[in-house]
């Protein structure tokens, strides 16, 4: 009788369990509330997480295709701080300068467009080695499925290392500014972070801020950022609390919220917002030229 019990209550249990799993839908990676407010993790590996979520990548059309034609620069390599290869995009000052500025791509890798905005901004400084930073090590995505897979294989610690790299490059009487855009946008301020007393500026286009605020109390400068109101990575609600903890960690911080979405900045993305894009780009400039 005991084991006849026994048995009609294992198979309930399994039933049971069963049934929960068909009824219960499974849970996303992490809910948008969790992104907010309960990861407790490193926030590059959280955005890396989110940017191979399905949800993400919708977020990014396809960029149109477009090709640099009469390159002002040059593709250059440098030791990392891992022993390996580093390598990105130099647009070299005519005249020597401390300045350098630090280009982060978008979750796309070092594509042509990119090494044009690099070329842009050397073009309206002037007095500026510029640096677009490949932190994919030559690979480079066309589609939103193969930039989920490119960001799948990124290490956190070898993105660290080829920025860590770049300063190494750029020299350590160099004064350095950073910029950059969604996945870049995240890595202009980690980079400003790691340059510590050598960062001068730092500008970040729809990038997902830093959380701790012992790190941001390591900050050595000002930062500017660009927002999206209807941008869902970051949410205005995140952008909102890194300006609260800018402000504990005692940094200073200006941002600029559009009525716009994620990557209003890039002509090939569905939320692309011309009038944001302008306004931007020209506080941008004006933000750098400040403090070169």
């Amino acid at each position: 009788m005991k084991k006849i019990f026994l048995v009609l209550f294992s198979a309930f249990c399994v039933a049971a369990i069963w049934g929960y799993t068909y009824k219960t839908p499974a849970p996303p990676i992490l809910t948008p509330d969790c992104y907010e407010s309960c990861y407790s993790g490193d926030i590059r590996d959280q955005f890396r997480t989110e940017a191979m979520t399905p949800a993400f990548a919708a977020m990014h059309e396809n960029p149109a295709p477009f090709e640099l034609e009469n390159a002002t620069g040059s593709a250059i390599s440098f030791a990392a701080a891992d022993g390996t290869e580093a390598k990105g995009y130099l647009i070299k000052s005519r005249k020597k300068t401390r300045n350098w500025i630090f280009v982060i791509q978008e979750w796309w890798g070092l594509n042509d467009y990119i090494k044009r905005e690099a070329e842009k901004l050397a073009a309206e400084l002037g007095d500026v080695n510029v640096l677009a930073i490949d932190m994919y090590d030559g690979k480079v995505a066309a589609t939103a499925d193969s930039a989920m897979k490119l960001m799948r294989g990124t290490v956190t610690v070898r993105l660290e290392n080829i920025i860590k790299a770049s300063i190494n490059y750029a020299g350590t009487d160099a004064k350095i500014f950073t910029i950059g855009w969604c996945f870049g946008g995240m890595w202009s301020l980690q980079s400003s972070l790691l340059a510590g007393k050598q960062a001068a500026g730092c500008v970040m286009y729809y990038g997902r801020p830093e959380n701790n605020l012992e790190k941001l109390k390591t900050l050595n400068c000002e930062v500017i950022g660009f927002f999206g109101n209807k941008d869902q990575s970051p949410t205005p609600a995140v952008v909102n609390q890194f300006e609260l903890d800018m402000s504990a960690a005692g940094k200073k911080i200006v941002t600029y919220k559009y009525e716009a979405g994620h990557g209003f900045a890039n002509p090939s993305n569905p939320s692309f917002n011309k009038e944001a894009t302008e306004d931007s780009h020209k506080k941008t400039i004006e933000f750098l030229k400040a403090r070169l």
